[in-house]
């Protein structure tokens, strides 16, 4: 019984949970709203993304992404590539240890040879004297047969391959652009520029020298990513100054160069460098050249990817006078023109330049190949030296510095 003036309530047990209060139908149709608009929204932006990088002619965001965590000497597998093939007659170098300095000059001190290449993220180092191969170091995770990217080592070996043509009778330093590339004719100054200037880094043409990742759509950046060079040279025919009066590095001049080999040859550069260059050296390994889309144009201002032993090799081949064994490869009348120093300066550090070869030392007749991120192909004459550094290091990071190394082990 209960006490008169108490109420009685239903009875419950542990077991059951108290009923929810049910929530307010307006929430509940902001949520269903939601579940529908997020995951649209989300897909409408992947979408756009991807419809962007149509319309701009650049690689998909997934490739985009990869290419700013992806090290730089590796980048090559991102993109499309055509093969080179092995030399059929490879001629490996001949190995004759001899032990590097303990130490090297690096901005002011003497260091190990060691920390010099763990400072500057060196991933190959080679050193060649009078054709021996004396040193040859690889970092963890690298081997000798592992393609590593040239960056702009790749112009220095379109020049070699220009200096064929020209000795053939295909091509002359005077000849005008638009002569063999008629289509690029704007009926302006750009007209007047020559297969000397564009060799030289005096032609002017307006692309910045641009290789900033995180605004990667102006300049050369955005010659790196597109996928249609023919159309980027098309849409840039202007120059900054009168073609021949001044210097400064572009690397599109480079990719004129390519197109006007590949147009008077009458074959992709992949093919001529495996004709002209690969075989006769010697090549150990196979390489690639990156194209602007599968089946299209390579690169001719970078993207070459191949092991240290034969960039050595084309070091080798420069050292010799453009001669492999008993074959003349280069004219030594090319040899001669990309050793001595074009009359303007294309940087401002204290530098020669000629056709697409680089002069570190002002009288001096060493000349090296060089690439963004730390790749050297250093020839001393001199010494009879050729020095490889393929390297993951800062964009243009401790140049004149390296140099000083490269010139301390060449002397050495």
């Amino acid at each position: 019984m209960t006490e008169p003036g108490t109420t009685t309530e239903p009875a419950t047990t542990a077991a059951e949970p108290p009923a929810a209060e049910p929530e307010p139908p307006g929430r509940r149709s902001r949520l269903r709203t939601a579940a529908i608009v997020v995951p649209v929204v989300a897909a409408t932006l992947v979408a756009a993304t991807y419809a962007a990088a149509a319309v701009l002619e650049i690689p998909a965001p997934p490739t985009l992404v990869r290419l700013l965590t992806e090290a730089p000497s590796r980048q090559g597998q991102l993109y499309p590539s055509r093969a080179v093939a092995a030399s059929p007659d490879p001629a490996p170098l001949q190995a004759n240890p001899i032990p590097l300095p303990e130490t090297v000059p690096w901005k002011g001190e003497q260091i190990p040879v060691a920390q010099f290449l763990e400072t500057t993220h060196t991933n190959a180092f080679l050193v060649v004297r009078n054709g021996a191969l004396t040193h040859e170091w690889y970092r963890d995770g690298v081997e000798a047969t592992t393609p590593l990217s040239s960056w702009s080592m790749a112009k220095s070996v379109v020049s070699l391959m220009i200096g064929q043509a020209v000795d053939a009778g295909k091509l002359r330093e005077d000849d005008r652009l638009v002569d063999i590339l008629p289509e690029l004719a704007t009926g302006g100054e750009y007209d007047t520029v020559t297969v000397r200037h564009l060799l030289d880094m005096t032609a002017g043409v307006d692309v910045s020298e641009n290789y900033n990742p995180y605004w990667p759509l102006t300049g050369t950046a955005r010659m790196y990513l597109t996928q249609d060079l023919d159309e980027f040279v098309a849409d840039h025919r202007q120059v900054t100054y009168t073609p021949g009066s001044a210097g400064d590095y572009r690397s599109v001049e480079t990719e004129l160069l390519g197109q006007i080999l590949a147009r008077v040859e009458g074959k992709p550069l992949t093919d001529l460098l495996e004709r002209n260059l690969w075989a006769p050296i010697g090549a150990e390994d196979g390489a690639t050249w990156n194209l602007d889309r599968p089946g299209g144009r390579e690169k001719a201002f970078c993207c070459l990817n191949a092991t240290a032993r034969d960039y050595a090799k084309i070091g080798r081949l420069v050292l010799d006078g453009g001669r492999a064994g008993d074959t003349q490869v280069v004219p030594p009348a090319w040899i001669e023109r990309i050793s001595t120093p074009a009359p303007h300066r294309v940087t401002n550090e204290n530098w020669g330049y000629s056709a697409q070869w680089w002069h570190p030392t002002p009288d001096s007749p060493d000349l090296s190949a060089l690439g963004v991120y730390g790749q050297y192909t250093y020839v001393d004459p001199a010494t009879g030296t050729v020095i490889v550094k393929l390297s993951d290091h800062g964009t243009e990071q401790d140049e004149q510095a390296t140099f000083e190394v490269l010139r301390a082990i060449a002397d050495a």
